[in-house]
């Protein structure tokens, strides 16, 4: 699609699934002139949903949530390509966004798994969708923080600054490998696997299924400063 946004890496569940979704529904916002940060929030109003289901135990409601915030969330960056309305805002708010969405599903999730499996759940997602960016980001050598003083940009900083840091050091040289691995663990398959285990009744299945993702990135940037 010509709004795809450049990738070093494929991910094969968002690409072929959420991706085409999120085009149906950017196409015709596109003429209504609906700006971009109103999808970004009507993902994130989702995801809050979502959140309420999962802590009134209504896991198979929820499920379905995530993979509808998960439409738009593909959606909002497909409508500012196509419009020409690519802000750092946009940027900024919608990687703020997710990060309050996964906080508020986790500590609903905390309900019925315990809050200190939830927390490691979080940590653990958190970790992973970090070197998911950030491989691809060091791969293109991409710089990481616009020079704006912004609200937006001063809180993306304070929150993505460290974990950003702590990727250069980790991975400053990330191999091809590394990337096409990374980018399916991104957010769209994550949403989707624990989608599956709420549906399936088993929420703690999904901390060791984001465990092993960080454990095989882990081994890979491992591999990756050991061949540098």
């Amino acid at each position: 699609m010509p709004d795809r946004k450049p990738r070093e890496g494929f991910e094969p569940l968002c690409e072929l699934v959420f991706r085409p979704a999120a085009h149906v529904v950017a196409r015709p916002l596109m003429p209504l002139r609906v700006p971009p940060p109103a999808v970004v929030l009507a993902a994130t109003a989702t995801g809050a949903a979502a959140a309420v289901e999962i802590g009134r135990h209504a896991f198979l409601a929820a499920a379905l949530l995530l993979q509808l915030k998960t439409v738009l969330d593909n959606a909002d960056g497909q409508l500012a390509r196509m419009s020409g309305r690519i802000t750092a805002f946009g940027r900024y708010l919608d990687s703020e966004s997710d990060l309050l969405v996964d906080a508020a599903v986790f500590a609903a999730l905390g309900l019925w798994i315990g809050p200190w499996l939830a927390l490691a759940g979080f940590a653990l997602l958190t970790t992973v969708l970090s070197l998911n960016f950030n491989v691809e980001r060091l791969k293109r050598a991409a710089p990481v923080t616009p020079p704006d003083r912004s609200r937006a940009a001063r809180i993306y900083a304070l929150v993505y600054g460290p974990q950003d840091r702590l990727a250069e050091t980790l991975a400053p040289r990330p191999s091809s490998r590394t990337v096409v691995v990374a980018a399916n663990f991104g957010l769209s398959t994550q949403l989707a696997a624990l989608g599956v285990c709420l549906a399936l009744g088993h929420p703690r299945a999904y901390i060791g299924v984001v465990a092993i993702c960080l454990a095989v990135l882990v081994v890979l940037v491992t591999i990756d400063r050991g061949n540098t």
